[in-house]
């Protein structure tokens, strides 16, 4: 069930508990739904949490059907496949946050496309902004428990969409 905090904030995150896996890649298709062409996605979460599961449900919900792997040691995994264009980043190997920087990753924040970042915080002070963060983490009864917070205008658009859409069938 998806339900808005009653924190006295402007933008109360929205959650959700997610009970297995096929309730977070329903999660991620729903997100997909929501999408504009443009938008920074920061993904939070320890290891197994859930951000490639969600990120493998967003790109499928895109009608992407090919293998969908954490880019942990590729840094970036492009999917032009889709409508709009994605950029799934996994920056968990990074010692310094120069290494941003010398792969040139700021290039793939210019222009169009989703950006979807895991372990952000190993990119300070050179990523860009988010505009929507996703925090996953496992559940004391068991699943894993989804919360989106919107944090600019176009992150705001994309949550009121996702908090809209109706579930995919399997979440029903």
């Amino acid at each position: 069930m998806l339900h808005a905090h009653s924190e006295h904030d402007s933008d109360p995150p929205a959650s959700l508990h997610l009970v297995d896996e096929n309730a977070t890649l329903a999660a991620g298709e729903r997100l997909a739904g929501a999408l504009p062409g443009r938008l920074t996605i920061y993904l939070r979460g320890d290891l197994g949490a859930g951000k490639t599961t969600l990120t493998r449900g967003l790109l499928r919900g895109l009608g992407f059907t090919g293998k969908v792997k954490s880019p942990t040691y590729t840094l970036v995994e492009p999917y032009k496949d889709s409508r709009i264009a994605i950029y799934h980043f996994d920056f968990y190997r990074f010692t310094d946050a120069e290494e941003f920087l010398e792969a040139g990753l700021d290039e793939y924040f210019e222009g169009d496309g989703v950006r979807l970042v895991e372990w952000p915080d190993r990119a300070q002070p050179y990523l860009p902004a988010a505009d929507v963060e996703i925090r996953l983490w496992i559940a004391a009864s068991g699943g894993r428990e989804l919360e989106l917070r919107a944090l600019s205008t176009e992150g705001r658009r994309c949550l009121e969409n996702f908090t809209t859409r109706t579930p995919p069938p399997a979440t029903r």
